[in-house]
């Protein structure tokens, strides 16, 4: 059991020197991304909901 201890303490040190080296994004850029991601998402969604309704329309001319 001593054995895992040692493991897990060694991950969790790795891990926190690893954390230390990052290079984090600024809270400005990290803004900038989240914008661009909504934005990207309801300009997805209002193309996808367009073509739903252009072949809804299709679809039911047809029938």
């Amino acid at each position: 059991m001593n054995i895992m201890l040692k493991r897990i303490t060694h991950f969790f040190r790795e891990s926190y020197e690893e954390f230390k080296r990052v290079s984090w994004p600024t809270r400005q850029e990290t803004v900038r991304y989240t914008l661009f991601i909504i934005g990207f998402s309801i300009a997805l969604a209002l193309f996808l909901g367009l073509l739903d309704f252009i072949f809804s329309r299709g679809l039911e001319t047809l029938l």
